[in-house]
């Protein structure tokens, strides 16, 4: 069984308990719910740099990244650091977030935060948005076209923007007709968990004009984001080499600074 599957089951008993505790009628009353949302597609049209920076205490893969960083501080340094978004990891099983990271990220900072979860139910959608989350992030691997259809409109219709993740040309055949807000080509290989940007590459020209190329995974050298902007990607996600440093913001900051003078 592929730990993306694992995962995907698992959220579904998840789900069904949170439902149990708190319902999507709940959610609607809560104080954010109803807040005027921040486009991270604009940010990153008008962005040089594009960096989506991401608060993650571990993964199935590279065990603990650090557990010691507080997200609000992370979320101001992000900010600081002139970060075009950040991406927040709700699941606590696999990966030790949790929604108190969201919505503490919320209040510590600006910018446009990413729900990064395995969203599988409207449920968690409606709880994105109760939280206060921009944008929503959709694994194509978990999910059918008609779930991604679904999922799209109820998100967008909540004023949330949607990030539909691929790995590769299947994947991304998903989004014909679905006008997902962004596409992230994850460089990630998820069979063998190796890295190659030549993923984004070869996705690049399939993706379609309707929405804003992001980069995922393996993303940590400014030659790196230099090569995938020719290409014609506008957003870069990034954690691990922010988050595994005792000052993820400044690491950010240093990051962007470079990149920008660069230019």
């Amino acid at each position: 069984m592929s730990i993306l599957k694992t995962i995907a089951d698992h959220k579904k008993v998840e789900v069904r308990l949170k439902q149990s505790l708190i319902s999507s009628d709940d959610l609607k009353g809560f104080p954010l719910y109803n807040r005027e949302t921040i486009s991270l597609v604009n940010r990153l049209k008008t962005s040089s740099a594009g960096i989506i920076a991401e608060f993650k205490r571990r993964s199935p893969s590279k065990s603990v990244i650090n557990n010691k960083a507080r997200v609000s501080d992370v979320a101001k340094g992000y900010e600081k650091a002139g970060a075009s978004g950040m991406s927040v990891l709700t699941d606590r099983t696999f990966f030790g977030g949790s929604l108190d990271d969201l919505i503490m990220a919320r209040a510590s900072c600006n910018l446009p935060i990413l729900r990064k979860d395995f969203i599988i139910s409207n449920y968690q959608i409606h709880e994105a948005k109760a939280y206060g989350a921009d944008v929503i992030l959709l694994i194509a691997a978990i999910l059918s076209g008609e779930e991604i259809r679904t999922f799209t409109e109820l998100a967008q219709a909540l004023g949330l923007e949607v990030l539909l993740e691929v790995h590769d040309t299947e994947e991304l055949k998903m989004t014909k007709g679905i006008n997902v807000d962004l596409v992230g080509v994850n460089n990630r290989n998820l069979k063998t968990f190796e890295v190659s940007l030549e993923t984004s590459k070869a996705l690049r020209d399939e993706i379609p004009d309707t929405a804003l190329p992001i980069t995922e995974s393996g993303i940590d050298s400014i030659t790196s984001i230099k090569e995938l902007m020719t290409c014609g990607y506008k957003g870069f996600l990034i954690g691990e080499s922010f988050m595994k440093t005792n000052n993820p913001g400044s690491e950010a900051a240093n990051f962007i600074n470079t990149l920008n003078d660069e230019d």
